[in-house]
């Protein structure tokens, strides 16, 4: 089966927002146990920092923090 990468990436983005640990309103880390091909890609486009490190996180950019905040609740939200 063929997938959709930038479905992926826009789902692994919104989850990243589960463990994302806020460290200001511009940043934030978060647990990296997603696929790697998924993680360069959404490093590649900006929205994370570089994933190759011994760190158990990556920090979300501004923009990632940003877009995963929209994803999550387009996503995973409950209508009101």
């Amino acid at each position: 089966m063929r997938c959709d990468e930038d479905k992926v990436n826009d789902a692994v983005l919104a989850l990243l927002m589960l463990t994302a640990h806020e460290e200001g309103e511009f940043a934030a880390r978060a647990w990296k146990g997603h696929d790697w091909d998924v993680l360069n890609r959404l490093h590649e486009k900006g929205f994370i920092g570089d994933p190759v490190s011994k760190a158990k996180s990556v920090l979300l950019t501004p923009a990632g923090l940003a877009k995963g905040r929209k994803l999550f609740e387009e996503l995973f939200a409950k209508p009101s």
